[in-house]
């Protein structure tokens, strides 16, 4: 049996909004650009290039992008926990406060809430994750396959996704209209999100052992 939404070590909630403002719901592209931006410039990968020349003339050109805190962040608390048996507190700190302004900043993209992204306060979106005890809770050599283990949830969430986006656009026009988001396009985007949160916590911040069940709840 799977673990549910309140056992599982990666929890979301999201507050259900009773009024949502219409004139923030038809601009919330032009409002979201300056939180989006901080957003980006916190986790953009860094890209660099280099030039070969021979002669004066440049012969090759070879571009490479590392990945970001995202991927940096994974690849060493993978490595620690393999070669170390630790998670370092600090590490999982910074990921938890990092997820949790993403999150917050999607909620609002998502026209869950018509809060702006606060960079500390949590608002109307709840995000936990629970430190794990490596030595109890996680296989040293189980980091090395995760990311493989969670390809089924990778399709599904590809598809729920687009389900998603769909919903967030039917949800715009409905605000527009009535100035309230349809509880149960409301709950299906939320539970897209608690979804992915879970896989996120599986596969690559490595927080647990336990395999994401398939579910929105």
């Amino acid at each position: 049996m799977g673990a549910t939404q309140s056992t599982y070590p990666a929890r979301l909630h999201i507050d259900y909004p009773d009024r949502l403002d219409r004139v923030s719901t038809a601009f919330r592209l032009i409002f979201i650009i300056p939180i989006a931006i901080v957003l980006s410039l916190i986790s953009a990968a860094a890209t660099s290039t280099r030039d070969v020349y021979q002669s004066g003339e440049l012969v090759e050109r070879t571009t490479s992008t590392g990945g970001g805190i995202a991927g940096g962040l994974f690849a060493a608390t993978a490595l620690m926990i393999v070669f170390r048996q630790r998670y370092p507190r600090w590490w999982f700190d910074f990921a938890l406060a990092f997820n949790r302004f993403s999150t917050r900043v999607g909620a609002y993209f998502a026209l869950l809430t018509d809060r702006y992204p606060s960079t500390e306060d949590e608002q109307a979106v709840h995000l936990d994750l629970d430190y794990p005890d490596v030595h109890q809770d996680l296989n040293r050599w189980l980091p090395l396959v995760k990311w493989v283990l969670a390809l089924p949830h990778y399709l599904v969430l590809l598809v729920l996704g687009l389900g998603a986006v769909g919903a967030v656009v039917l949800a715009w026009f409905a605000i527009l209209f009535t100035g309230r988001y349809p509880r149960a396009l409301f709950d299906y985007v939320v539970g897209v999100g608690r979804w992915a949160l879970r896989v996120q916590a599986y596969a690559f911040l490595l927080l647990t052992d336990t395999y994401p069940p398939f579910s929105l709840r």
